[in-house]
């Protein structure tokens, strides 16, 4: 559980960077994001999909990883604590890459508090439970006996199967109906109601949002993070408010 003391904010929430080598801006977004607003605040808190895809732990070495890993782990070393939780792209980061990076894993959902303020956090793929497909294959890749069976495969191998998953899951986007790729208000209501009504964050549909949910006579928050194409973006949380930094975000009630 983060620190839920006043010395966790100002906190600062990411996900869905989708950082690879053949993005450059986006990683220099990254990069300067790290040595600059980053520095300022108290936590960081990466909601997946850092990486466009993580092989496994064994892979941290390699250059561009390496480069992103020492980039965090500098950013530790000034005081920020930074909380990571795996998406769907980079689920198989594991303990190897918290060390290299010097950071804490999240399991997903968590339930935080900065200051007074209870928050959930999420990826958000877990939410999105009209793709009755997409499910099936999240249940699949993070049971513990698949990912120990694909984690036994030699690197060269896990890197071809999952650039062949990319592909498939581009072409299979391109066939499905927005509103499947977005969350299920019920599953939305659920987690809420789950776990007493905090405000919600997550990412992963790439749809930057603010929106205002009515549950049980209590209104709730749910904020959606948006992706990262060639300048930073983030929400900030000073103990008091949300600031929003970059793309404006819709408002909606449900």
């Amino acid at each position: 559980m983060p620190d839920t003391t006043p010395e966790a904010v100002p906190a600062l929430f990411i996900s869905d960077l989708h950082l690879a080598e053949d993005r450059p801006l986006a990683t220099a977004a990254f990069l300067g994001f790290l040595g600059g607003p980053a520095r300022e605040a108290r936590s960081l808190f990466i909601l997946g999909d850092l990486f466009e895809y993580w092989a496994g732990d064994d892979d941290t070495d390699a250059p561009f990883n390496l480069q992103i890993c020492n980039a965090l782990r500098a950013l530790s070393a000034t005081g920020t604590t930074i909380w990571f939780m795996t998406g769907n792209r980079d689920l198989l980061a594991g303990e190897g890459f918290a060390q290299a990076a010097g950071l804490n894993l999240l399991p997903d959902p968590s339930l935080i508090q900065l200051g007074e303020h209870r928050i959930v956090l999420s990826h958000g793929d877990a939410l999105c439970t009209d793709d009755l497909a997409y499910q099936a294959y999240r249940n699949q890749v993070r049971d513990p006996a698949w990912q120990a069976a694909f984690l036994a495969q030699a690197l060269p191998s896990r890197k071809a199967f999952i650039e062949s998953l990319r592909k498939q899951s581009e072409a299979a986007k391109r066939e499905k109906a927005m509103t499947i790729m977005d969350v299920n208000h019920t599953a939305v209501e659920a987690l809420l109601r789950e776990t007493a009504y905090p405000t919600l964050i997550h990412g992963h549909t790439h749809r930057p949002a603010i929106h205002q949910h009515r549950i049980d006579g209590r209104n709730c928050e749910r904020r959606v993070l948006a992706d990262w194409h060639d300048q930073a973006t983030w929400l900030a949380f000073d103990g008091q408010a949300f600031t929003d930094h970059g793309p404006s975000r819709a408002r909606s009630s449900l």
